[in-house]
């Protein structure tokens, strides 16, 4: 088929030259003008665009030119042509494709990171409200929420004879009490530009994180002093980059609030510096056993090479414990000298000066806290102190309070060695291990000395307190309390009463009870004067009956016997019920004051850490017991001579200076006026003796640990004797005071009774007594 040529013409060999083809084309019809313009040339087509061709009628041959109207070879060089922009194309695609496949990772990366930034922006934004939220408050009250001291207990004379270390050992001061050269060291190794930056340095970080690779291991540290503080006191201690954040965020705000002094007095006041040791005072004496002076704090007495120990503690303060770990605790030192001697704080003599001192095998002498000085009178006190704050005992630890007690320790020491050489006298031959002693002041109810047991250091009951823990039957030591009702009540010490056989029914098919007198003996008719003097036991049982068990138990209550084990009834009278030794000697303390119970104290008043006083003791008592009462008990239990029938004219009971001479040797005098009342239980099982002058009451217990029996000995023998010695050491010194007289409805007077004529003291005839006069012999003829 052809194409490219006019109908009916026949085209030119292939063979043909260029000038022959040249030439037929000159032989074409006259219709087809030849060009006059080279054919190729952009006019000659310009000119054939114009060219319509010839109509073709449909279905009719006809001649027509068959010219190509394209030069030959158009073809190839169309083909290169598109086949060149194909590739030009398909390049320029690839360069589209690449261009898309870079830049869409990369914008993507783009609007990656900038969410991120802004996630990472609104979140921190976030953290660092919530933070300032959470802790805004605790950055600005710093001072309050750091750990307090470690509670102390005082003597009467300021000394300290306790301190709770269960939670660690920490005494506070104004930082101009602590050694300069602490406070150097620590900022030499701790934070180097502590008085420029701002609560952190983020220069100094990096600086650590240099010197801590060059070297190999820890050399310095990260956090600023402030930042320190923050971890210990805010934020705890959590090894986490939101907790280090957390530290950055609220540094600023603490330095904002307090000067550089009073942030490094917080830091060397708190700082853990190992072996329950926090802060400066208590290094100082855990490490080197330095103690306050009257010119100096044991802080403040640290020197640069025990400065320098301390100082390279805190970061490490198991791996640079100089006791456990001491070369490691000495490379340590010799660190912080040279970064003190680099930042200007010391010499090179005084640098290699500390490190020869620290070198030394005495460098080091730890201190050793004493809690044995008074552990009874402590352990009371704590008690005391948690009943009063009505917080419980463990949770004083770190309270920061100084308890100031009445503590006399002299008194107590003294009163304890004589308690132990009684004991050891005893022993053998009375199978007598133990006694407890009590002094109370009876102006103020302070408690003056608590012996416990008389060896507090043996594992076995060192540490379990007779005297404040201990219930044991007071036997005739508990006679008083009834008598006292009685008097009360208008009974007289001079009236009779008849000492013979007495037998007390029970109801309900219970066996009748049956007392006895400890000599085994009647004594006919006796006053009840007489009868309590020498601690006659049927005598009592009578008046018991007349004035009721309850009343009498009311009575010993009221005076200061809180707590009791046991039932209450008749045998009472004669100590069945189990008491304290504290309690005991309270009560005593009332008949002292003339009826009026000041409770017993032991501490004085409570500082808190800030010096400011919180408790005072009360000092002002309550009338429990009329003066009547209170006087006719004195007067009795003071009266010597009714009571040597029993007791002899020269017992423990007399306070003379020296009683087993000066009283046998018949010197008059001087004697200290005073009441005592003794007291054995059953089997001898326990000995007491209570009694008291116009300034103190003592009480004193003797006997076994397990409660065993003794052997043959009774109060005035095994306790009277600790009681006597206590009462002149407790005296000593002191003016002697008589005790005071009767009221004014008290009178003195003549009676005839069954048996006997007697002068005593008896109530007035008045009308508030009248009544209780008739109650009682009503009752007593029933």
């Amino acid at each position: 088929m052809q194409t490219d040529q006019h109908i009916g013409e026949t085209p030119p060999p292939e063979d043909m030259s260029q000038a022959s083809q040249a030439s037929a084309l000159t032989t074409m019809p006259a219709h087809r003008s030849p060009a006059t313009l080279p054919e190729h040339s952009q006019a000659a087509l310009s000119q054939r665009l114009n060219d319509v061709p010839v109509p073709v009628d449909p279905g009719l041959p006809y001649s027509a030119s068959h010219n190509p109207t394209h030069p030959r070879g158009w073809r190839i060089r169309r083909h290169m042509k598109r086949r060149r922009l194909h590739r030009t194309m398909q390049r320029m695609y690839a360069a589209e494709r690449t261009s898309t496949r870079t830049m869409i990772p990369l914008a993507a990366t783009f609007f990656s990171v900038l969410l991120t930034l802004v996630i990472v922006f609104v979140s921190v934004a976030s953290f660092i409200d919530a933070t300032h939220e959470k802790y805004g408050d605790a950055s600005v009250t710093l001072e309050d929420i750091l750990p307090k001291d470690n509670l102390k207990i005082y003597d009467a004379a300021g000394g300290v004879v306790y301190q709770m270390t269960d939670e660690g050992l920490q005494t506070s001061l104004p930082l101009s009490q602590i050694s300069p050269n602490l406070a150097h060291a620590e900022i030499a190794i701790e934070d180097q530009n502590f008085y420029k930056n701002a609560g952190y340095d983020i220069s100094g970080i990096v600086r650590a994180a240099i010197a801590n690779m060059t070297v190999g291991h820890v050399v310095s540290g990260g956090s600023t002093i402030t930042q320190q503080i923050i971890k210990n006191a805010i934020v705890g201690n959590q090894t986490t980059a939101l907790r280090k954040l957390q530290e950055i965020i609220l540094a600023p705000e603490v330095t904002r609030h307090y000067t550089k002094n009073q942030i490094l007095e917080m830091y060397l006041n708190t700082t853990f510096y190992g072996e329950q040791a926090y802060g400066a005072e208590a290094a100082a004496f855990t490490y080197y056993g330095l103690h306050d002076t009257p010119t100096e704090t044991a802080a403040q007495q640290l020197d640069i090479a025990q400065a320098a120990m301390l100082a390279g503690i805190p970061s490490s303060p198991i791996a640079r414990d100089p006791f456990l770990h001491p070369q490691a605790a000495h490379t340590r030192v010799a660190e912080v000298l040279q970064q003190m001697y680099v930042q200007g704080y010391i010499s090179v003599y005084e640098r290699d000066s500390a490190i020869l001192e620290a070198q030394q095998p005495n460098f080091l002498n730890p201190g050793v806290i004493n809690n044995r000085l008074a552990p009874h009178y402590a352990s009371y006190t704590l008690r005391e102190l948690a009943n009063d704050l009505h917080v419980r005992i463990t949770d004083l630890s770190r309270t920061g309070l100084h308890i100031y007690t009445s503590l006399d320790l002299n008194l107590q020491n003294n009163v304890l060695k004589d308690a132990q050489k009684h004991i050891a006298e005893m022993s053998k031959s009375h199978n007598m291990s133990n006694a407890a002693v009590v002094v109370i002041d009876n102006h103020t109810g302070a408690i003056r000395t608590i012996v416990g047991n008389i060896d507090p250091s043996n594992p076995t009951y060192g540490d379990f307190d007779v005297a404040t823990q201990g219930y044991r039957q007071p036997g005739s030591s508990f006679k008083p309390y009834i008598y006292a009702t009685a008097f009360n009540m208008g009974i007289s010490p001079g009236q009779t009463v008849l000492d013979g056989p007495l037998v007390v029914g029970f109801c309900c098919g219970l066996p009748p009870y049956i007392p006895h007198n400890y000599d085994l003996h009647y004594h006919g008719y006796v006053s009840y004067r007489y009868a309590l003097q020498n601690s006659f036991n049927i005598p009592a049982v009578k008046l018991l009956m007349r004035v009721g068990v309850d009343q009498a138990l009311q009575t010993a209550q009221t005076m200061g016997l809180t707590t009791y084990t046991g039932t209450p009834n008749y045998t009472m009278v004669l100590g069945s019920l189990g008491v304290r030794l504290l309690d005991n000697t309270a009560a005593y303390s009332t008949f002292a004051t003339g009826g009026i119970r000041i409770p017993p104290h032991a501490i004085s008043y409570v500082r808190d850490q800030a010096g400011k006083v919180i408790f005072r003791a009360p000092t002002t008592g309550k009338r429990v017991l009329s003066k009547a009462a209170a006087f006719m008990i004195t007067n009795v239990l003071s009266d010597n001579q009714s009571r040597v029938f029993e007791f002899g004219k020269c017992s423990s009971l007399l306070i003379y200076p020296n009683t087993e001479n000066q009283c046998y040797a018949g010197d008059p005098g001087p004697v200290r006026p005073s009441a005592a009342k003794t007291g054995t239980s059953n089997d001898f099982r326990d000995n007491w003796t209570m009694g008291y002058t116009t300034d103190y009451t003592v009480g004193v217990w003797a006997g076994n640990n397990d409660n065993s029996a003794m052997v043959n000995v009774t109060g005035v023998d095994g306790a009277g004797p600790i009681w006597h010695d206590t009462m002149l050491m407790a005296e000593q010194g002191q003016p002697i005071h008589g005790f005071p007289g009767p009221p004014s409805n008290v009178v003195r007077r003549t009676v005839s009774y069954p048996g006997q004529r007697t002068t005593d003291w008896y109530l007035n005839a008045d009308p508030d007594r009248t009544h209780i006069r008739t109650h009682i012999r009503t009752r007593t003829r029933t």
